[in-house]
């Protein structure tokens, strides 16, 4: 649960019901599943508090998604582990869901915190996740070297969209100080798990490697 709770829906504005409503069915796209527990958008609602910030942020959300110089796989592939890095539970829920969705396989996600040693993944994609670890790192960590290596794969346009995408998971560390945990779409399926300390959520130790785990089913406490 999260230590503050969302604007609920019985005293939203107008404005922001319908925020409400295209979030959720956006979600149901994007995953193919409906949220284990809880609303889906917890982070929005807790955005809500701010109507004005909270849509801002959707513009610019809505400008960096719209981007088409760079593939989706990619973009769904960094992003995830951006959120992995800042030690979002909503987010390593929502994201792995969102690229099983969008096409990834299980061993794919399995392979995302060592993919420098799996062969799954392009030597272009290994190149844009190393960047992502350095971009997420504070301070951000990315050598000239590790520049001249994205320049070989990417052009000035692809490179400033990975970036501002990247950019945008950031703010993503508003979920993790609030502490919003999994809302459960990877439940019962493999799940990228945080980079962080006893993190808790539906993502729970299982017969899978430590570094990525399977959702057991919800139990009520």
């Amino acid at each position: 649960m999260a230590r503050i709770e969302g604007v609920p829906q019985s005293q939203a504005s107008p404005m922001v019901k319908l925020v409400y409503r295209f979030m959720r069915r956006g979600m149901k796209k994007m995953t193919g599943r409906a949220p284990a527990h809880g609303s889906g958008i917890e982070p929005v609602e807790i955005w809500a508090y701010q109507p004005k910030m909270m849509s801002g942020m959707g513009r610019f959300q809505q400008a960096v998604r719209k981007g088409r110089s760079v593939d989706e796989r990619l973009k769904f592939l960094v992003e995830l582990k951006g959120a992995q890095m800042i030690g979002c539970e909503f987010c390593v829920d929502l994201g792995s869901q969102i690229c099983r969705n969008s096409g990834f396989s299980d061993d794919e996600l399995l392979a995302l915190p060592r993919y420098r040693q799996s062969d799954l993944f392009t030597e272009r994609e290994k190149t844009a996740l190393d960047y992502t670890v350095g971009v997420m790192r504070t301070p951000v960590e990315v050598s000239e070297e590790l520049f001249a290596r994205m320049q070989e794969h990417f052009t000035n346009e692809q490179l400033v969209e990975l970036t501002a995408l990247l950019t945008m998971v950031n703010l993503d560390r508003l979920n993790a100080a609030f502490g919003i945990g999994s809302a459960g779409f990877s439940e019962g399926l493999v799940c990228v798990v945080p980079d962080r300390p006893n993190a808790q959520g539906a993502c729970r130790e299982a017969s899978e490697p430590l570094w990525v785990q399977r959702h057991e089913e919800h139990e009520v406490a």
